[in-house]
């Protein structure tokens, strides 16, 4: 039965992003194909879970240069307890003022985008990460829960929220709690659903802007799994080297 439960609630969250939210990923998405035909970079951040999303737009197997994630591993847990475990990682990503540190000697330049990943959308790492991109002429894209939104006070000492501060924003459709599955007897659902929502537009992002590079005229080299044939052998680090290139500019 919670097997059945899950694939219900899943499957009307990824409903409701296509049916609320699929202007808004072609909107964005257009912005970040414009920035990357014109030589700039998506920079893609989240902390804590939010980095899946991250590290599965670049690298990875069917995607192509112009996106770079923005990770830093205290940001990220290694651990469960201890050093460079979640506790710790919770407490960090509270914390205001680390996003600037965080920006100091990165590749970051005026007419790049950056896209940050919040489920919550009230930590300091994620709205400074966003305040921080604006100062430098970036424009701001953020997917979030609004339903947390809508719920939640902010936290942040500006008494703003992710969704207040980007000039994009795509809801990921989860409710607050994230869980979404009820068992009989427990105080607390079950099984997260933020990580499939976010994980499903970021793919679609990189598809529509894929098909939005087409349409100007770009063939970025893609990033092709070894299981596939006919694929040049140099194939990936011609992959790689148009990385390289884009962090020189």
């Amino acid at each position: 039965m919670s097997v059945a439960a899950y694939r219900e609630r899943i499957s009307g969250v990824l409903s409701r992003i296509w049916d609320t939210q699929t202007a808004n990923i072609e909107k964005a998405s257009a912005v970040m194909a414009d920035c990357i035909s014109r030589g700039g970079l998506v920079h893609l951040f989240g902390s804590g879970h939010s980095v899946l999303p991250v590290q599965d737009m670049f690298p990875r197997y069917g995607a192509f240069p112009g996106f770079r994630p923005l990770m830093d591993m205290r940001l990220m847990w290694t651990n469960v307890i201890g050093s460079g475990g979640a506790k710790g990682l919770l407490w960090l990503e509270r914390r205001e003022g680390y996003a600037a540190v965080l920006f100091e000697n990165e590749p970051i330049r005026s007419g790049d985008v950056m896209l940050v990943f919040s489920h919550g959308g009230l930590n300091a790492a994620g709205i400074e990460v966003l305040q921080e991109a604006k100062k430098r002429g970036l424009t701001t894209v953020a997917i979030t829960s609004m339903d947390n939104y809508r719920k939640r006070e902010a936290t942040h000492s500006s008494g703003k929220k992710l969704a207040d501060v980007a000039d994009h924003v795509i809801d990921n459709c989860v409710p607050a709690e994230d869980a979404l599955v009820t068992i009989p007897g427990w105080k607390a659902p079950v099984s997260a659903g933020s990580t499939v929502s976010t994980v499903t537009i970021a793919m679609a992002i990189v598809a529509q802007v894929a098909s939005d590079l087409a349409s100007k005229g770009h063939n970025p080299p893609v990033f092709v799994s070894p299981n596939v044939s006919g694929i040049p052998a140099d194939n990936n680090n011609q992959v790689y080297e148009a990385y390289e290139r884009s962090l020189k500019r």
